[in-house]
């Protein structure tokens, strides 16, 4: 049997969003996104509870109305086009299975409604769940099936309408995390395989990272960031990227040029920092992860990092390491260190200045 062939369009651009506004009654939700996406690619919209993504996913997908704007899907205006007319797959968190069906049934529920042949319905199901592994479950009902395979079923009936575009809105986060990890693998694999364009809705950073090509990062019904895992993981353009994308300690820096570099001081150091790379000058807020962090004597010297006077106050063993939590002023930090040192160890706490996101305090 053949497997399913997903056809990546010609256009230069699958998906083509400008100034795209949804309304809730008088409340606007997403506040003209432009976006666009390229055949084959993969992203992943990424942001908290509320922050629009979900309402993005489902005016692409033509369940819920646009209120002003364009949506082009490989250089045709659907904006106006009922959803079953648009090409589209879509992959709900609660999976919207039907109970009584099995998993032929199922999977092959789009192609019936199509009018494709019972034999015709039967071969490419059996391919799709080739694929995903789930041979041999054709006739079980899908409330006999763990999680992970009725996630299989959910995205098999995606699939086997052969969609110009897939979106997935949080596929797995009922899955327990063993499982997820093996799911997202699978679908990414499936994705790379096939060709297919899909766009992606989660709040899980991990999940973003491992699965896009690009992460298109929402706040408030607008896009904060656009860009590879990378880049809006190690160049975030704002506090709020940086906070979200897991740099969510601050200290507060003073910046000013010298005659040698830059002169960068925190509360509690005797000197400043020199330092030759770039930063916005004045007061400074630099957000940083707790990677990051790292302890070293108190006296020691430190080219190009901020090192501020701390005492360990918490000490941890979660496996392979000691996480200790360090005061400094009225500040607590986690970091980590092979080390046993004892609570109430005076330490300097280092802080490179390259792996800090600098920002002016007033943004």
């Amino acid at each position: 049997m053949r497997e399913v062939k997903i056809a990546v369009k010609s256009a230069s651009v699958a998906i083509e969003i400008e100034d795209l506004k949804v309304n809730y009654g008088a409340q606007r939700v997403l506040h003209g996104v432009d976006l666009d996406v390229v055949p084959g690619e993969f992203i992943a919209i990424l942001g908290s509870s509320g922050c629009g993504k979900t309402t993005l996913l489902r005016t692409i997908a033509g369940f819920q109305k646009a209120s002003g704007g364009a949506i082009r899907l490989f250089g045709k205006d659907v904006v106006d086009t009922p959803p079953e007319k648009r090409g589209i797959a879509m992959m709900f968190q609660s999976y919207a299975l039907w109970p009584h069906m099995t998993v032929l049934g199922n999977v092959g529920y789009g192609l019936r409604l199509r009018g494709m042949s019972k034999a015709d319905v039967r071969a490419r199901v059996e391919t799709v769940l080739r694929m995903l592994n789930l041979t041999g479950l054709e006739d079980r009902k899908v409330t006999n099936l763990s999680g992970g395979q009725r996630q299989r079923v959910a995205l098999g009936r995606a699939l086997a309408i052969e969609p110009d575009l897939l979106l997935l809105d949080e596929p797995l986060s009922n899955l327990d995390a063993k499982v997820r990890i093996q799911v997202r693998a699978e679908i990414k694999s499936l994705q790379s395989r096939l060709g297919f364009t899909a766009i992606q809705v989660t709040h899980d950073r991990e999940e973003a990272m491992t699965m896009a090509d690009r992460i298109v990062v929402m706040d408030q019904g607008r896009i904060a960031q656009v860009g590879s895992p990378k880049e809006v993981y190690d160049n975030p353009v704002s506090p709020f990227v940086a906070s979200f994308m897991g740099a969510d300690n601050t200290i507060d820096l003073d910046v000013r040029q010298g005659a040698s570099g830059l002169e960068v001081r925190a509360s509690g150091q005797d000197a400043p920092t020199l330092w030759s790379g770039r930063a916005p000058m004045g007061s400074v807020t630099a957000y940083f992860r707790d990677d990051v962090a790292t302890i070293q004597d108190l006296g020691a010297k430190s080219e190009d990092a901020i090192v501020l006077p701390g005492t360990i106050t918490q000490r941890t063993y979660p496996g392979g390491h000691y996480r200790y939590l360090v005061a400094t002023g009225d500040r607590h930090f986690t970091v980590t260190d092979d080390r046993y040192l004892d609570l109430g160890n005076p330490v300097g706490l280092r802080l490179p200045l390259e792996s800090l996101h600098l920002f002016p305090s007033a943004q």
